[in-house]
């Protein structure tokens, strides 16, 4: 994205109306506001940007925009830095002499109890007596370093140096004196550049420690610190989410290195190239998500693994997504994309039988193949030419193109069995042609719409010419239709009348189905407000059985 003030319009793409900042309160806006300086580069690192033909300012806002997406996608700690130990220092009741009733618990409950506080409340209470603390010491670590940042000092995107310094020395002194195992350690407001070796030891303590759970950021600069070969011992990992690092070169790995109890894992601007990624993938046996935000070097991502479950893409850029074999694969999830030379990329479905849901597919940026045949305008549906197994589908298309609209039936017949089908219309500045429903009569019949499609949600709906064809023929054209849902931005009409007047035209067409019901719903965000609320927990969740219909712009809707 370019740099400059708040006004710019960038060149993502998520549409023209987007800004390159979140509009709402909160973390994400603090963190974004010109005043604060929250990835600081010293003079050394300004010059050699500038050497480089790089602005440093623009560079710092662009980092900062990045890192402040990424702390949001990145999974919250479980433990509450609100929590205290509390309830010892209550005044004594009249019935009780104030006795301390906490330390005489048992000892599994008093390990449940320091299990649930924030780092430095657990590490307190080993100063009580020797009884706490050999229970914290027996207590598996919950680790939180912006637990550790002095009150008022702000969120962890923004940490003063010598705070950061501060918490390093108390991270090294807790892995020091505690034995382990790890349950869980979140570093991400800790500048390990600045002190070699830090993580490496860090790492290594880890390892022999027996982490299960590690959330590690680097804080810039530099952008390509590498993370070191010691992050390989940590064989007892069961989550693992890694962020702005260099992914080290595993050629000269020796062939027992693997993760066999990886069950999660996710890449976060990451610069990881296309091999190593396949050797992550070949030594997690057992790994069941896997979610990649902002992919920095990776250009293919192929997918081998009985295990996989769920993969998440969160901007994927330039990125060719091959599911090559994947038995147990349920969802792919493309939240959202780009290429920066304009050039479609791949998305292939080979050996995945359980694949179940699948989006957001766009025919703007995405060249589809099932097996081995690319579907084009017209390709019609054959077993060769099917996924039968999906049954939520998530689709972008930009009705005001005309090749965009073209694609979009042969998409649909490439899934004969979808159920619920999500479809988000994204403007253009330059349209191509205005689509009427004889278009869409003309295009064929689609066999999920006719026979199997049970809801379908339309976002940012404008009201367009293209738009409101579409949904008549699907109107016209889906016997087993219960609800259409209709999505519209905030702010893109000055009523709810005027919304209503948009849609009043789709009850002139002949409904294929008497038990459907229309739903004109007005999202609370802005177009391109969502990117901002993006995350991974909706699509990992296996007991939210479609995650696309738990999104924020149908917050209050119920699908």
């Amino acid at each position: 994205m370019d740099g400059g003030d708040h006004g710019h319009r960038c060149r993502c793409p998520h549409g023209p109306r987007c800004t390159r900042g979140p509009r709402h309160g909160g973390l994400a806006a603090a963190a974004l506001d010109p005043r604060v300086r929250a990835f600081p580069m010293d003079a050394a690192t300004q010059a050699m940007y500038r050497e480089h033909g790089m602005d440093p300012v623009t560079l710092e806002s662009d980092v900062t925009t990045a890192m402040t997406f990424l702390h949001y996608v990145l999974p919250k700690p479980f433990v509450s830095n609100r929590a205290a130990l509390s309830a010892a220092f209550l005044p004594p009741q009249d019935d009780d002499g104030g006795v301390d009733r906490i330390s005489g618990l048992p000892e599994e409950l008093l390990r449940n109890i320091v299990s649930r506080l924030p780092a430095k409340d657990g590490v307190r209470t080993a100063a009580l007596s020797c009884r706490w603390r050999r229970v914290w010491l027996s207590t598996p670590l919950v680790l939180v370093d912006a637990d550790l940042l002095p009150a008022g000092c702000g969120s962890s995107l923004r940490v003063e140096r010598a705070h950061a310094q501060r918490v390093e020395s108390a991270i090294t002194r807790i892995l020091d004196a505690h034995p382990g195992p790890f349950r869980f350690v979140h570093l991400i407001s800790c500048h390990m550049q600045e002190t070699p070796g830090l993580l490496a030891r860090w790492l290594q303590l880890l390892a022999v420690k027996g982490v299960r759970e590690l959330m590690l950021v680097n804080r810039p600069w530099p952008l390509d610190m590498a993370l070191p070969a010691t992050f390989f011992g940590m064989a007892t990992l069961t989550r693992l989410y890694l962020g702005t690092l260099a992914f080290p070169n595993t050629a000269d790995l020796p062939r027992g290195v693997s993760f066999p109890h990886l069950r999660e894992l996710g890449l976060l601007g990451m610069a990881i190239v296309n091999r190593d990624m396949d050797f992550v993938l070949a030594r997690s046996p057992v790994l069941e998500i896997l979610c990649i935000q902002a992919n920095v070097l990776l250009k293919w991502l192929t997918l081998v693994s009985r295990s996989l479950r769920c993969v998440q893409i969160i901007e994927g850029i330039d990125l060719n997504i091959v599911v090559k074999n994947a038995p147990n694969l349920e969802r792919v999830i493309i939240w959202t994309s780009s290429a920066r030379d304009g050039l479609h990329r791949m998305v292939k479905i080979g050996h995945a039988p359980a694949l179940s849901l699948l989006g957001y597919l766009e025919p703007a940026r995405h060249l589809l193949a099932i097996g081995n045949t690319i579907i084009k305008a017209g390709t019609k549906a054959s077993p060769s030419t099917t996924v039968p197994s999906v049954k939520i589908l998530s689709l972008r298309v930009c009705f005001g193109v005309r090749n965009d609209a073209k694609m979009l039936p042969s998409f649909l017949r490439c899934f004969p069995n979808v159920e619920r089908l999500h479809l988000e219309s994204n403007e253009t500045d330059e349209p191509t042609g205005k689509l009427n429903i004889k278009f869409w009569h003309e295009a064929g019949a689609i066999e999920c719409i006719q026979s199997h499609l049970k809801l379908m949600v339309f976002y940012a709906f404008r009201g367009e010419r293209g738009e409101l064809s579409f949904l008549k023929f699907v109107l016209e054209s889906a016997r087993m239709l219960t609800k259409l849902v209709i999505v519209f931005c905030k702010g893109s009409f000055a009523s709810m009348a005027e919304a209503n007047s948009k849609v009043k035209p789709l009850f002139d067409a002949r409904w294929a189905s008497r038990d459907c019901s229309l739903v004109l719903f007005e999202s609370p965000l802005e177009k391109g407000d969502d990117k901002w609320v993006l995350n991974f927990e909706r699509g990992s969740d296996f007991s939210t059985t479609d995650p696309f219909a738990c999104t924020a712009a149908l917050e209050g809707c119920v699908v």
